[in-house]
């Protein structure tokens, strides 16, 4: 992983100095996405892990400044918990995904034709979308070293409102992943809309979260004022 971020930040160092402007703006972005390409050949998974982790921090970056924090009020525990996230989680488990379904359309199926990005876009609507959504919560719950209990009810609280949001964004942009991208390229092209999803799930597991504290306090506040009556109760008839 470390390799990967030298490989892309020391692109052309040392090679431009006498560049004007414009040979900087355009060899760079070229020059970078050839490198980029050369590193996820040589370790897609790797690679892979590394971009969804920037696209996780910057997501929750975003989500949190959405939320009305400073950037010195940022919960840094928070990012970190989607930085990795993205790391262990999201760039490992979509290269294996887009492998595993590409090959069932192609060989299994023999699905090949224009129109086969339909089914696609359903499956992973219908399998992959919602399998992640709730293992990204089960991950930061995980974290946090949060009871199961508690971790259950926020899968439960999310699921519903989390597959309704990826469907005014997914479907469409998922049309383009297996409509136009290729296979190697299609977490480049996913996780750049992520950045988009991302705030959303990170807001989303943030505020269940929130809710979930919120109950737990109320409840223990019930069983204290219960005990207390009961005391009080015990006490007067004694």
């Amino acid at each position: 992983s470390a390799a990967i971020l030298i490989k892309l930040t020391t692109v052309d160092q040392g090679l431009t100095r006498g560049w004007t402007a414009s040979e900087i703006t355009l060899r760079i972005p070229m020059d970078n996405w050839g490198s980029y390409y050369h590193v996820l050949t040589q370790s897609p998974i790797q690679t892979k892990a590394v971009t969804s982790a920037t696209v996780y921090t910057i997501g929750d970056i975003i989500a949190q400044k959405t939320e009305g924090s400073s950037i010195g009020q940022l919960d840094r525990m928070r990012i970190l918990r989607s930085l990795l996230a993205g790391l262990l989680g999201h760039g490992p488990l979509s290269h294996y995904w887009y492998d595993i379904s590409e090959r069932f359309f192609n060989d299994t199926l023999h699905w090949t034709a224009w129109w086969s990005f339909f089914p696609k876009v359903v499956l992973d609507q219908t399998t992959w979308g919602p399998f992640w959504n709730n293992t990204y919560i089960l991950f930061l719950g995980i974290l946090k070293q949060q009871p199961w209990d508690t971790i259950w009810s926020d899968i439960k609280r999310t699921t519903v409102p989390l597959i309704v949001s990826g469907l005014k964004l997914w479907p469409l942009a998922h049309c383009v992943t297996y409509g136009l991208v290729p296979l190697e390229n299609r977490l480049l092209w996913v996780d750049m809309v992520e950045i988009v999803w991302v705030s959303i799930l990170a807001t989303q597991a943030a505020s269940t979260a929130a809710v979930g504290e919120q109950q737990q306090q109320q409840q223990q506040q019930g069983d204290t004022i219960t005990t207390t009556t009961t005391t009080t109760t015990t006490t007067t008839t004694v």
